[in-house]
């Protein structure tokens, strides 16, 4: 199959490129090791170890893999692993592949959980020739006992297929599969770490598994054949007429065959596509390991979409629920929500209060299920009832985080950080510290940038696209104060006329102040350059900024 075939499917499913947001991308770093810092304020994702201990939180972001090691300070806590254009496929590096990391998957034990090891698995994206494609996905091993040893990381390319790569040995039978041969919309979007595989969901790319091990011979992403969009169920040396392991749109291709999230634990498998939701539960009686699959999906199962980009198991009081972050994929009647099953997916339903809203993610902690969406994170104590978190606010330092998309959360209850949850958006890093109290403390997490001039992000600047929180999207300052309380904002258009002057009161540091694109009567201003004067510490800085409507 060539590209130009491979190409046939992505009329519909462009749809799909925004599972996270992939505008980031294709930032480069430094090639030391690692640098002190946040580099990107997009955070994707956010892990923990196993090790109750600890206190290391795991992050992607839009410059690639940042961890805080040590303590609930600053930004100068946190540390980001730097990158390499040149790595070679099954080789082992210190870097990374550039570009923004799209999911993290991390396994350990508690068994001496000072001395032991955790896995890490990392997928990253990029993008070439304004398309979406998968840089690649590394596996590492972290070390407890001296966490500051360089982590040395085995390098697989994104996974493909061979030009002749037409059939597949599954569960004794030969069946047919499309080749998938190119990068463009094979991303990573999911990992989960298993007994004996690692597994990947990569959109295009299908679902995968490597084996954990070597066993001498060479490891490869192993294809991984679901059911298609026909068919209920998809079982171990069962044939089945016509069937095509193909992730093109129908009628030609599969819905079903496009992955973007999985979840594994003992021998079962949740696996997340463009057509519902899949439990498979492995026979371990098979020489391959074949898998026995069944799927659900709307309207048919109860579930509020097809399009499902998340999921996760709740093990709570004797009870099991999987929850599934459910989006509207092609049928008008589906909705985006949050859709749920207490008895292992035969039966499903979905919350009738997030019914509309378009998640990114779910993750429970004990009986607390947390939503994050485009709208912001919800909460609920008991699976049933979901209350919104008021936005993130920095009390201390007068800011907060101004975009109303939450992309990743995380409860932490380790020993170290006793309660808090953290947040991801595209503004940054929030961790709230006891998040059950009345009057939230917040505090905010962005990346380093120069202390020598003030920054303003994003630049070409959109009220209607960057930064929006309640209708209205905004630009932002970065600077740092030595001396002054104020600060003033005074805007002027390309003929020096001033639109806008605004006052900022805040105390010493780094912070942030922001523009919504309106002069002082409240209009959006015309399309344009503007030349942005701050004042502070008895000296002007001038920033240059274009707005584009």
């Amino acid at each position: 199959m060539t590209k130009i075939c491979f190409y046939i499917f992505l009329s519909y499913s462009m749809v799909f490129s925004q599972i996270i947001p992939l505008r980031f991308l294709n930032e480069g770093l430094s090639t030391d090791e690692i640098e002190v810092g946040l580099k990107s304020n997009v955070i994707v994702e956010i892990k923990t170890s196993v090790n109750p201990t600890d206190s290391i939180i795991w992050l992607g972001t839009g410059k690639g893999l940042s961890y805080q090691l040590d303590s609930l300070g600053g930004n100068s806590n946190f540390r980001t692993f730097n990158v390499s254009d040149n790595l070679i496929d099954g080789t082992k590096s210190i870097y990374l592949p550039s570009g923004g990391v799209s999911a993290i998957g991390i396994s350990g034990t508690k068994i001496n959980p000072t001395t032991g090891n955790d896995t890490l698995i990392v997928s990253v994206a990029n993008t070439k020739n304004g398309e979406s494609v998968g840089a690649g996905v590394v596996v590492g091993n972290f070390s407890r006992k001296n966490p500051t040893n360089p982590i040395e990381w085995e390098y697989f390319e994104q996974p493909t297929d061979d030009q002749e790569d037409s059939i597949l040995t599954w569960g004794g039978l030969e069946i047919n599969a499309l080749p998938v041969t190119v990068f463009e919309n094979n991303i990573t979007y999911d990992l989960s770490i298993g007994k004996q595989y690692f597994w990947a969901a990569s959109w295009a790319g299908g679902l995968r598994r490597l084996k954990k091990q070597s066993d001498g011979s060479s490891r490869i992403w192993e294809r991984i054949p679901l059911p298609d969009d026909n068919r209920l169920e998809f079982n171990c040396g069962e044939f089945y007429e016509n069937y095509q392991l193909n992730p093109r749109d129908p009628p030609n291709g599969n819905h079903n065959h496009k992955v973007f999230s999985v979840f594994v634990y003992s021998d079962t498998i949740w696996v997340g596509t463009a057509n519902g939701i899949n439990r498979g539960i492995i026979d371990r009686t098979s020489s391959d390991d074949c898998i026995d699959w069944k799927n659900f999906s709307f309207p048919n199962d109860g579930i509020s979409g097809n399009w499902v980009v998340s999921i996760t198991k709740q093990q709570w009081n004797g009870k099991t629920t999987i929850w599934a972050v459910t989006r509207s994929a092609n049928q008008i009647s589906e909705n985006s929500g949050l859709s749920y099953s207490r008895n292992d997916g035969e039966t499903w339903s979905s919350i009738n209060s997030l019914k509309g809203q378009y998640g990114y993610n779910v993750v429970v902690k004990d009986s607390l299920v947390y939503f994050a969406s485009k709208n912001g994170l919800w909460k609920s104590i008991d699976g049933e009832n979901f209350a919104l978190y008021d936005p993130a606010i920095d009390k201390s330092r007068n800011d907060q985080i101004i975009d109303n998309d939450v992309y990743s959360v995380l409860h932490d209850t380790r020993n170290y950080y006793n309660d808090h949850l953290w947040i991801g958006s595209a503004d940054g890093l929030g961790r709230l510290h006891n998040p059950d109290f009345n009057g939230p403390i917040w505090q905010i997490y962005r990346a380093n940038y120069s202390s020598n001039k003030p920054y303003a992000y994003p630049n070409p600047f959109s009220p209607s696209v960057h930064n929006l929180m309640n209708g209205d999207g905004y630009l932002r300052f970065y600077y740092k104060v030595k001396q002054s309380e104020l600060v003033k904002l005074t805007i002027y258009n390309f003929a020096m006329q001033k639109v806008r002057e605004i006052d900022y009161l805040r105390g010493q540091g780094q912070g942030s102040l922001k523009w919504d694109g309106r002069d002082d009567s409240g209009y959006l201003v015309s399309n344009g350059t503007y030349f942005c004067k701050l004042f502070y510490d008895n000296t002007s800085h001038w920033v240059k900024v274009v707005l584009v409507k």
